[in-house]
């Protein structure tokens, strides 16, 4: 992206949610096993379940590059983005590519079903199962999550700019 100029992609909003997920999903599941952190447990799985609430109207009424209609890609396209980024030529999006899509799309589902599966337990819901499914969907989040930051890391040295700094700033 040389000799280009810098464009804001990431509002505010979409920029605070960013990293007050990451935080409070982080803290929930670092807190997750212990009873001793069990209230910083529930207040970051409710924390969660309200971030992704919002996120969820953001998506709808938000900025341009923040609203879901602007990355929305099929199976195909986003399997040949996969494809391409494995063989290190994908094509560059100045939003949200395919593959970022799906993670997204995936971070948001796992976390509304984490934090929902956590708050029902909490109303002594579900039982053994319940919890059971909390924790494979936390799981299923944090392995998201890493492959995530993979594909942060794989994106911003294939593109040659720093994904997680226009993550922090908003400029691409």
């Amino acid at each position: 992206m040389q000799g280009t100029s810098r464009v804001l992609v990431w509002d505010i909003p979409t920029r605070v949610f960013h990293w007050l997920l990451a935080a409070a999903f982080l803290g929930a599941w670092l807190t997750g096993d212990s009873e001793r952190w069990r209230l910083i447990h529930v207040t970051l799985g409710y924390t969660v379940f309200g971030l992704i609430g919002f996120r969820l109207i953001w998506g709808l009424a938000g900025s341009r590059y923040a609203r879901f209609r602007s990355f929305l890609f099929g199976p195909s396209e986003t399997w040949a983005y996969i494809k391409a980024m494995l063989a290190n030529r994908p094509a560059h999006y100045l939003g949200h590519n395919p593959a970022g899509a799906l993670a997204i799309f995936g971070l948001l589902g796992l976390g509304l079903a984490t934090a929902g599966s956590g708050i029902a337990k909490e109303y002594g819901l579900g039982g053994e199962w319940l919890e059971e499914f909390h924790e494979i969907t936390a799981n299923g989040m944090l392995v998201l999550v890493l492959a995530h930051i993979a594909g942060v890391m794989l994106g911003s040295l294939q593109h040659r700019e720093n994904l997680a700094r226009a993550m922090v700033t908003g400029y691409k």
